[in-house]
């Protein structure tokens, strides 16, 4: 049997496995639940040697055991998602720098060819989300982890209707904590894109709830066919967290919430994705 015909079937097994619902799994990971050593023992293991070799560029320690512990995560997580072993996995990165799984024709991950992944940490909490089908973008931010300065710095980036929406409130927690929201959900959408800061952030709107939720999106441009999920969590009190996934009106989505280091598949929380926003709403059949 040819290499090609070996593919072929790869593909199409995989295409069979595809979920009737596409899940969008998170993991907010503190830095205590590794450790620094435990963290650098597995990266010995796991890491690839374009992510040694941006390990050692930190000057500092700290940054250097954050950057470790950030992909460790990674690579477990995607390694219990794809079905393959830590160090088997290929990451590469794109022109911008955002890293994707590079598909193998001889070992495909579990579940189909396509597999999404997005990182970001703050405040000694890593947030990972990984998706099928689709892109992810993701951010988490803690509440103390930013002064006034910061937040006045944040909120001059946004639209105009949405700089109105944040100095309705005084100064203060509260006021604070609807800039990061905005934040998170601009640096989600971003990374969704594999744009990042290269969007200006005043380029699209969010319309928010007062206390959690996106009323409506207004994208850019150059995004206004596709509608978007975006989930707004705080699972630990005082950290935020913003996704951002290219929605499928046609396709039932969930949410699989899991906390801490994964060493073996856990029972996360589990919960419906909210109404998509923006775009072109395509109507479901009844």
């Amino acid at each position: 049997m040819s290499g090609g015909t070996n593919r072929q079937q790869l593909v199409e097994a995989a295409a069979a496995q595809r979920p009737v619902a596409e899940a969008v799994t998170l993991w907010l990971c503190p830095n205590d639940e590794v450790g620094p050593e435990l963290a650098a023992l597995l990266a010995g293991h796991w890491l690839d040697a374009h992510e040694h070799k941006t390990a050692g560029k930190f000057l500092f320690e700290r940054d250097r055991s954050q950057y470790l512990i950030a992909h460790t995560l990674v690579r477990r997580a995607l390694s219990l998602e794809a079905g393959l072993s830590e160090a088997e996995l290929v990451i590469w990165r794109s022109a911008r720098g955002r890293p994707f799984l590079r598909p193998s024709p001889d070992a495909l991950p579990r579940g189909g060819a396509q597999l999404d992944f997005n990182l970001s940490h703050a405040g000694g909490y890593n947030l990972l989300g990984i998706v099928r089908h689709q892109r992810i973008g993701v951010d988490v931010e803690r509440m103390d982890n930013r002064n006034a300065q910061a937040i006045t710095t944040i909120v001059r980036t946004f639209a105009p209707t949405e700089r109105d929406w944040v100095d309705e409130l005084p100064p203060g927690r509260e006021r604070d904590r609807r800039a990061l929201r905005v934040w998170t959900l601009k640096e989600a959408y971003s990374k969704a894109r594999g744009l990042g800061l290269g969007l200006p952030f005043d380029s699209f709107v969010f319309t928010m709830d007062a206390e959690r939720g996106v009323h409506a999106f207004e994208p850019p441009e150059d995004d206004t066919a596709r509608p978007w999920w975006f989930i707004e969590l705080e699972p630990v009190p005082g950290v935020l967290v913003a996704v951002a996934v290219p929605a499928d009106p046609g396709q039932d989505a969930v949410v699989q919430l899991n906390h801490g280091f994964p060493w073996s598949r856990s029972d996360p929380k589990s919960f419906p994705l909210p109404k998509p926003v923006g775009g072109i709403q395509a109507s479901v059949p009844a």
